[in-house]
């Protein structure tokens, strides 16, 4: 398959490269997207606060982390055996509330760190659809699956949107002036909310994504995900088998073009060096204590070697 897209993709001004250091905030194509990062071994974070689908609650992380702004016992509560926190994610729910406390202000803490120093910001938005708890008159992050009837369902306007995307930005910068920004729209459709829910959402979230731009293209950019998942991948055969998620092959293809129009060039003989050494690694040997295989690991072993002297921050 070649990977040419028939979508405009706007060039990065700042393309990535090892000397980069990122980090990714928002669905969980953002992680597919890290994992390649990863996976390439560029100095990339991803969700820091676990996967978070709307705009305003990665503002009010950003902005709770720029700040830092740390979490008292008001901002958890106990739930089905777990202390729990709306504004993140229930990968981090703990079932000790001082260990969960510690766990929150340490991740705030290290986020700050992490936005001062990093040169790159992917931010992957997923839904317009929020939930607002009724007690607090509060959208959250996530629900933890609390009934249903503490909660109001609405749908973000573009402007709320917009306002989010900017003080997101302002934010990050007023942290860190020279930080660049590559913005994207999830291509996974949450078909929960509704076929049409679904397109009323992503609709919000383009129109007010693009209106946030227009103004900073020098130091912003967006990438079409969701746009070459909805018009170039339309065969069923790049869904996972729910028929909402990328398949692999579709993360490949995406990632492809991501890396055509993001990612310097410079970098590309080192990504496949990398390459290399992945496939290696996860290689499974029928004898290992052959010959063959032994001067195999010895190869492999003096890559890895190369590697980590030129990029010392690589570990494999």
């Amino acid at each position: 398959m070649q990977f040419r897209t028939k979508i405009p993709v706007q060039q990065n001004p700042f393309l990535i490269d090892y000397n980069s250091s990122m980090l990714s905030l928002g669905s969980c194509f953002a992680v597919n997207m890290a994992s390649k990062l990863d996976y390439y071994k560029f100095q990339n974070n991803c969700n820091p606060f676990g996967i978070i689908f709307n705009p305003v609650s990665i503002e009010k992380l950003i902005e709770r982390a720029v700040n830092k702004q740390l979490f008292t016992e008001k901002d958890i509560f106990f739930y089905n055996d777990l202390w729990h926190c709306f504004e993140v994610h229930s990968e981090l729910s703990n079932p000790d509330k001082a260990t969960f406390l510690k766990l929150l202000n340490e991740l705030v803490l290290a986020t700050n760190q992490q936005i001062a120093e990093s040169t790159h910001f992917i931010i992957t938005y997923g839904t317009s659809w929020v939930y607002r708890n009724i007690e607090s008159n509060t959208i959250v992050a996530n629900c933890h699956k609390v009934p249903q009837k503490q909660f109001t369902k609405e749908i973000l306007s573009i402007e709320t949107i917009q306002n989010a995307i900017q003080k997101t930005f302002a934010l990050i910068e007023s942290l860190n002036p020279k930080a660049k920004f590559i913005v994207t729209v999830s291509p996974v459709r949450h078909v929960k909310d509704g076929f049409v829910e679904n397109q009323r959402s992503k609709a919000h979230l383009i129109s007010a994504i693009h209106s946030a731009l227009n103004s900073q293209l020098k130091t912003h950019n967006y990438f079409p995900s969701y746009e070459i998942m909805m018009d170039e991948l339309r065969d069923y055969r790049f869904y996972a088998d729910d028929m909402l998620h990328p398949s692999a092959m579709a993360v490949d293809y995406i990632w492809q073009i991501f890396k055509e129009k993001n990612i310097s060039e410079t970098t590309f003989d080192a990504m496949e060096e990398i390459a290399t050494v992945q496939k290696g690694l996860a290689h499974k040997a029928f004898n290992p204590n052959s010959e063959s295989h032994l001067k195999f690991e010895a190869n492999l072993r003096k890559k890895i070697s190369k590697l980590e002297s030129q990029y010392p921050f690589m570990k494999f």
